[in-house]
């Protein structure tokens, strides 16, 4: 079956593909001190799993290159919210922790994003976003396992979109 013979997934993940530029763009506003989305995300993890992680680890719980994620940690360190050390059993590896500074500028980030989210909830509803969760994560989970190489834009996803508003698909 072709992608566009499947309407319901294709609408379901144009629309989840929207939601997530929209939000991203939300959330970026909100954060404090220049602080990116996607460093962010690291301080973030690192906050609730703590503990140290090769960059490589990262990349792949973020689903990012190598080199993508080690600019991220490279910006991070620069501005003190993590700390990068050699890996004593190898030293051509690294190690990544947060540091204090990390935690805290985290923690104002988490505090300015509330304001964002109650918004986003109270539009939606929380019992619609507590309903839209289990298919949401089901989708996730069966991405997840798939062993085949995703495309890394949505520019084709887009594109078909657009044709389809223009009713030429």
């Amino acid at each position: 079956m072709r992608a566009i013979d499947d309407p319901i997934t294709f609408t379901v993940l144009t629309e989840i593909r929207a939601i997530e530029q929209l939000a991203e763009q939300r959330m970026q506003r909100a954060l404090p001190d220049g602080l990116e989305l996607s460093q962010f995300a690291v301080l973030n993890h690192f906050s609730h799993l703590g503990g140290e992680k090769h960059p490589a680890q990262l990349a792949k719980v973020f689903q990012l290159t190598r080199a993508a994620m080690t600019n991220t940690i490279q910006r991070l360190e620069a501005a003190g919210y993590v700390r990068v050390r050699p890996d004593a059993k190898d030293r051509r590896r690294k190690l990544v922790s947060l540091t204090a500074e990390g935690l805290a500028i985290r923690n104002r980030a988490v505090e300015a994003l509330a304001p964002v989210f109650a918004e986003i909830g109270a539009g939606v509803g929380p019992d619609r976003l507590r309903t839209a969760l289990p298919a949401l994560r089901d989708l996730r989970m069966h991405l997840s396992a798939s062993s085949r190489p995703v495309a890394r834009h949505a520019a084709p996803l887009r594109q078909a979109a657009a044709m389809r508003r223009r009713g030429k698909a």
